[in-house]
């Protein structure tokens, strides 16, 4: 067990952390790409309410 820690340890000090500024960046770029699939779902929701609302006015 103690050896495993050690490993687990070993192994983050290897680990090329993020800048502060490269975790900002990829933050707002996944806030970005999150508004714009959101947007894309809600603007497909609405058509297809609308094209199935209509449809099933007809019967």
């Amino acid at each position: 067990m103690k050896q495993y820690i050690k490993d687990i340890i070993a192994e983050f000090k290897r680990v090329q952390w993020p800048t502060w500024d490269q975790l900002q960046n990829d933050a707002i770029v996944v806030a970005i790409a999150s508004i714009i699939i959101a947007l894309i779902i809600y603007l497909m929701d609405q058509f297809f309410n609308n094209v199935l609302g209509w449809f099933y006015s007809i019967f």
